[in-house]
């Protein structure tokens, strides 16, 4: 959810060149189920404008309506959407609607969170009940200093709180060049995810090339920063190059991504490690075990762009520790 945050942020400088004021609409609580958990955000900025949503679409109308007041008396609020009664979704929203107008040193510790890629954690104190209340609002705790969103904050004992640790923005290291590496970029960046492309020189790409990603590495093999891949970070390898390929295991051999897929059959796969450990005998290559390759979920792909869905797939079901499956076979609901 970092780069929902990320992105209301961005859009919250836009309204302010433009002395705009804005609303943050958080969902902080949750009875029963919904489209979206706890912890989503929606800005609302005075000319009706959004950023983000709080569900699929069949809240927000309310959301804006009930907003209408913190634009007015510059108050926080609660309110509640019972979705029983109107919705498929059987459960009750509790959303706090503030004002959003961060200062600058919580503009600035934000930045350097993202830029940094640390975590950091986001209080808000809120009521199970609808109106205004004293001390409702937000608190972002960023390299151990905390940010109130509301000026007069103050914690208050017979208030909720509802705590969420923001994790860095996940990021895709796209190994590789060609059209189907452009595929995987656009489908990642329409997801939030920040994405990198690593090519070597002699392909003359430029970050043209791979439009809206946020790095090019243009490097040869050898010199990839692995350094900067971290946890919250997955690399797919896809050069289509066997030479690329061998040289680029070699150099990433230590680093550790939450995830590392190799495009190609499985025949190609095992040729490539057993070449790898003729070429580096006296290396360590147990983190063989950690590729996924053939890259992606069996799905019937075909396309470079059904392609990158099931490499997206696989790697969201990677990360978060899930099983593949229909969901109408899941005994539990969805979110369990």
């Amino acid at each position: 959810m970092t780069h929902e945050l990320k992105k209301i942020v961005k859009q919250h400088l836009l309204y302010k060149e433009k002395a705009l004021q804005c609303v943050l609409a958080t969902v902080v609580a949750l009875d029963g189920s919904s489209y979206r958990r706890p912890g989503v955000r929606m800005l609302i900025c005075e000319n009706g404008e959004l950023t983000g949503a709080v569900s699929g679409g069949c809240v927000e109308k309310e959301v804006v309506f009930q907003a209408s007041s913190v634009f007015k008396t510059g108050s926080p609020k609660m309110m509640t959407y019972d979705g029983r009664f109107r919705l498929g979704c059987e459960g009750i929203l509790y959303i706090l609607l503030e004002p959003f107008k961060p200062n600058n040193a919580l503009l600035n510790a934000f930045d350097n969170a993202i830029e940094e890629r640390r975590m950091f954690t986001l209080l808000s104190q809120y009521a199970k009940e609808y109106g205004e209340y004293h001390n409702l609002g937000s608190t972002f705790i960023i390299a151990g200093n905390e940010h109130h969103l509301q000026p007069n904050y103050l914690k208050e004992a017979t208030l909720e709180l509802f705590e969420q640790v923001m994790h860095p923005c996940h990021k895709l290291v796209i190994v590789g060049g060609e059209h189907d590496a452009v595929q995987l970029s656009q489908l990642a960046l329409q997801m939030g995810w920040e994405v990198t492309v690593c090519t070597v020189p002699t392909e003359e790409k430029t970050k043209a090339d791979f439009p809206g990603i946020d790095i090019l590495w243009n490097t040869d093999p050898f010199e990839i920063p692995a350094a900067q891949i971290d946890e919250q970070t997955a690399v797919v390898l896809m050069t289509h190059s066997y030479v690329k390929d061998l040289k680029y295991l070699f150099a990433l051999r230590n680093s550790s991504p939450m995830y590392f897929g190799l495009l190609g059959p499985s025949k190609r796969r095992e040729k490539l490690f057993g070449e790898y450990i003729d070429l580096y005998p006296d290396e360590d290559y147990d983190f063989f075990e950690t590729i996924h390759g053939p890259a992606g979920l069996n799905i019937g792909a075909e396309t470079p762009q059904e392609i990158a869905i099931a490499i997206l797939s696989e790697i969201l079901a990677v990360t978060r520790n899930q099983e593949p499956m229909l969901l109408k076979d899941k005994q539990k609901g969805i979110h369990n």
